[in-house]
């Protein structure tokens, strides 16, 4: 029997990287859409875990389709600004529909976005966007929901302060806030490309927990007392977006006013993932936030 053939566009990216990786380990061909001016070592790192690199030119249509061509899901794992979400991505869509791909996997990987608000989050928008446009294409489109990335936790997202032994938060210490791993959202990611019933929305969490629950985790992990810490409601974090956005570059791909907008979607509850779909691949696991958090190794 033939094995199933995945598109990827975004291998050589962090999650792009770890979805080709689960999909060969799930034994499907894997063929990634690379830009012609990728550098000789990202090929070579691709063919090595038994990706078959191809070149083809993000913008030109018909390269594309040609590159696309005989695969049974293309997924994107592309991440940047309008120029990628929506332009790229738009031209990577319709080449899936010209090859006669049945399926299309788009760069969501987020937290649920169809409960917030339209025009308060760069980010948010420019995926709401493509979701509109892949609507009306004529292929089966999947949207992956993650939440925030859990690898993020004790780096980029400073929530966790050792320092002082609290954990920030905006509004509500009790507001569940959902996580996963980014090697479990590309394990999950590479079950849903080859699921020929994947529907239009899946929503996926490796743990749930408050700002509270965070607090009591780390103290026993720690042994040092950790509480949380408000730093304000809504209106407050509102307030530091909007003096963060008079400071950012226009074209800086994370300026820290876009993390403050993810935080507050999170933190007001908006984002949340309703239901869970954990349960529909058998064989995954999940890392939780207690494991991620002992990984650290944080002391007083």
């Amino acid at each position: 029997m033939a094995r199933a053939l995945v598109g990827l566009a975004g291998a050589n990216g962090d999650l792009g990287f770890r979805i080709a990786k689960a999909l060969v380990g799930r034994g499907a061909g894997v063929r990634a859409l690379l830009r012609p001016a990728a550098s000789q070592s990202d090929r070579a790192k691709l063919t090595a875990i038994g990706v078959e690199p191809v070149e083809a030119d993000p913008l030109n249509g018909s390269a594309m389709a040609d590159a696309c061509r005989g695969a049974e899901c293309v997924v994107s794992a592309l991440n940047g600004l309008r120029e990628v979400i929506i332009d790229r991505q738009t031209v990577l869509l319709n080449a899936a529909v010209a090859a006669g791909v049945s399926r299309f996997i788009s760069s969501d990987y987020c937290l649920d976005y169809t409960g917030t608000e339209p025009g308060k989050n760069r980010n948010l928008d420019l995926r709401r966007e493509f979701m509109a446009l892949a609507d009306k294409a004529p292929i089966r489109v999947t949207a992956i929901f993650n939440g925030a990335f859990m690898d993020m936790m004790g780096g980029e997202m400073p929530i966790v302060q050792p320092r002082i032994h609290r954990v920030l938060f905006w509004g509500r210490s009790e507001q569940k806030l959902d996580f996963t791993t980014k090697d479990d959202v590309a394990a999950f990611t590479a079950a849903a490309a080859l699921d020929a019933e994947a529907p239009r929305i899946l929503r996926i969490a490796g743990d749930s927990q408050s700002p509270t629950d965070i607090a009591k985790t780390l103290s026993d992990l720690t042994g040092e007392n950790y509480r949380t810490l408000r730093a304000g409601g809504m209106g407050a974090l509102e307030t530091m977006i909007r003096i963060g956005k008079l400071f950012a570059k226009p074209d800086a791909v994370f300026p820290p006013y876009q993390g403050m907008q993810y935080m507050r979607d999170m933190m007001s509850g908006r984002g949340q993932l309703a239901t869970l779909d954990n349960t529909r691949y058998s064989g995954l696991t999940w890392r939780t936030l207690r494991e991620h958090l002992a990984s650290l190794g944080l002391r007083s």
